[in-house]
């Protein structure tokens, strides 16, 4: 059998009433103001953070909506990070902010391209694999960044807000997993933090597209622990971006013990302190870094000593990471981070 089955005028003109419905009800009244939900599915506590928000100055130095530096020149849009790959490799749904209906998809875009290859391996490709959601009255989602073949929706399609569009990834223009999270208004970018047009100066009056959940879930963290670990050996970054070298366990002959941290959201004049104990309390190592000369996206800290003797000690090691702050000639510890590892 071919063709369409035979349909009642009153059922056709009744779905389509329903479908209008449906699509009225996942977009904003006219006149409302959009109200998101946090578009990915991990605990901002121990997993997920903002490692970067809408830039508010069009001028050469770029500020955050607090004025702080948790951004860069030009960048409009929020950056929700997970620490390494090998959460990408668990799944981290990215979920819809707002109920729409979708108007763009882009899956099958290579995961780390623009780290291997640079700008020209994404070029006009730099959102990677992404989702485009209208929500109406001129407001839109971009969601960028989606892990290859994790994109679950097609266009077309109307979604709720909570709907799982796919996972966090690292394709396009990407040097770290995240979701890069675009919010526009009339193909004006807006900032969800702030609700206005994102080259209004910083600091000042907001009222937030997030709603009162969202919002608590979502507080201002101006520095922040990315990874840490203990290993037998300074880790490279390539070993901290997938998500290796962070060892529980650390044998009695290994050659080297270092404590090492990554954090986001280190200033010019700020400095790491490191501190490893062992099973007995006392410090095996010590160190005080120079003060930062400039702001620093992302800054790898570690501390350590060479095994002199035929074998370390066995027993339970500590390692603490404080980022001191210089606050009227005092140093004032911003970030504190501790790790332990069992040598045996």
């Amino acid at each position: 059998m071919t063709g369409a089955p035979d349909c009642p005028k009153a059922v056709r003109v009744a779905s389509a009433l329903l479908l209008l419905a449906l699509l009225l009800a996942a977009r904003p009244s006219h006149g409302q103001q959009l109200q998101l939900e946090v578009p990915v599915d991990c605990d901002f506590l121990t997993t997920c953070v903002v490692q970067n928000y809408v830039d508010h100055n069009p001028g050469a130095v770029a500020d955050d909506y607090t004025c702080g530096d948790l951004t860069y020149n030009g960048h409009d849009g929020t950056d929700f990070r997970v620490p390494n790959l090998a959460y990408v490799e668990r799944g981290v749904p990215v979920i819809a902010a707002a109920a729409g209906v979708v108007t763009g998809v882009r899956d099958g875009q290579v995961d780390g391209a623009y780290v291997a290859g640079g700008a020209a391996a994404v070029a006009n490709l730099e959102c990677g694999n992404g989702i485009g959601i209208d929500h109406g009255n001129g407001w839109t989602t971009q969601y960028c960044h989606l892990r290859r073949g994790s994109v679950r929706v097609q266009r077309g399609q109307t979604v709720a807000a909570g709907e799982v569009l796919g996972l966090i990834g690292m394709s396009g223009m990407s040097e770290f997993p995240h979701l890069h999270l675009t919010v526009r208004r009339n193909a004006v970018a807006v900032d969800p933090f702030v609700g206005s047009d994102p080259l209004a100066a910083c600091g000042g009056p907001r009222a937030p597209l997030w709603s009162a959940a969202a919002q608590a879930r979502l507080p201002y963290f101006e520095s922040g622990l990315l990874n840490a670990g203990f290993t037998s050996s300074p880790p490279t970054s390539a070993e901290i971006l997938a998500g290796q070298r962070q060892d529980g366990l650390l044998p009695r002959d290994a050659p080297s013990l270092v404590f090492w941290t990554e954090i986001f959201g280190k200033r010019p004049g700020d400095r790491d302190r490191i501190q490893i104990t062992g099973p007995d309390g006392a410090a095996v190592v010590e160190t005080v870094g120079q003060p930062a000369t400039s702001q620093l996206a992302r800054s790898l800290a570690y501390g350590g000593l060479r095994r002199t003797q035929p074998q370390w000690r066995a027993g339970l090691y500590r390692g603490e990471y404080v980022l001191e702050r210089p606050v009227n000639g005092t140093w004032v510890a911003v970030l504190r981070i501790e790790r332990t590892v069992e040598i045996r």
